[in-house]
């Protein structure tokens, strides 16, 4: 029996990319659906960027090299490459036309390629440009990846994943919701490996509960 699990995720949290790669990689083991839910983390951020130290003034030189450090271990292992953005950009533009991307049927196709982008390829993905020219190189039209960034029908469904978030106590990326079970924070294969088949295990059998 298929399953739903709900993702509360940013385009800027390298933590975010780590686990939706290893949500992709067990999808061929397990009858869920995954739907993504647009959470902005640093809305003050602007959209040309903005320098890691002025981003994180309190944090010196070595703590963020030490922290990108165990970031690319934690990438290395589910078979990412990772580098540091050299920018930290907004990413309102890219969770807007995200929103879209849902109800275009091709929400994975454009994570992925946002993340790639951001974390791998150096691109500012703040840049209203950038992120209707990734989203045309998987399929989207061009003009209604436009549209959706001045779209109020995906600023209202941002605001609402913003209320259930708070609501449910979501105070950090990624969050996955099975069910009415919060998992928070990326996950080893083998430890999601493990919450997947005792969901599958519950939602086959209901009196498992």
């Amino acid at each position: 029996m298929a399953f739903k699990i709900a993702m509360f995720s940013d385009f800027i949290c390298p933590f975010c990319f780590i686990g939706f790669e290893v949500v992709r990689q067990l999808k061929p083991e397990f009858d869920f659906e995954l739907q993504w839910r647009g959470f902005q983390i640093h809305p003050d951020w602007p959209a040309e960027g903005i320098a890691p130290e002025r981003a994180m003034p309190g944090a010196e030189a070595d703590s963020r090299k030490a922290a990108w450090q165990r970031i690319t271990e934690m990438a290395t292992s589910v078979g990412l490459t990772m580098k540091p953005p050299s920018v930290f950009t907004n990413s309102r533009s890219a969770l807007l036309i995200g929103e879209h991307a849902n109800d275009a049927g091709c929400a994975d196709a454009f994570e992925e390629r946002v993340y790639r982008a951001y974390f791998q390829e150096g691109a500012n993905i703040g840049d209203p440009e950038v992120i209707v020219a990734l989203a045309a190189q998987v399929g989207i039209d061009r003009d209604a990846a436009t549209s959706a960034l001045k779209s109020p029908k995906y600023e209202l469904r941002l605001k609402n994943n913003a209320l259930f978030a708070n609501q449910r106590g979501v105070d950090g990326v990624p969050t996955f919701f099975i069910g009415e079970y919060a998992l928070r924070g990326a996950q080893s294969p083998e430890t999601m490996r493990k919450v997947l088949k005792r969901a599958s295990e519950v939602f086959a059998n209901p009196e498992s509960r």
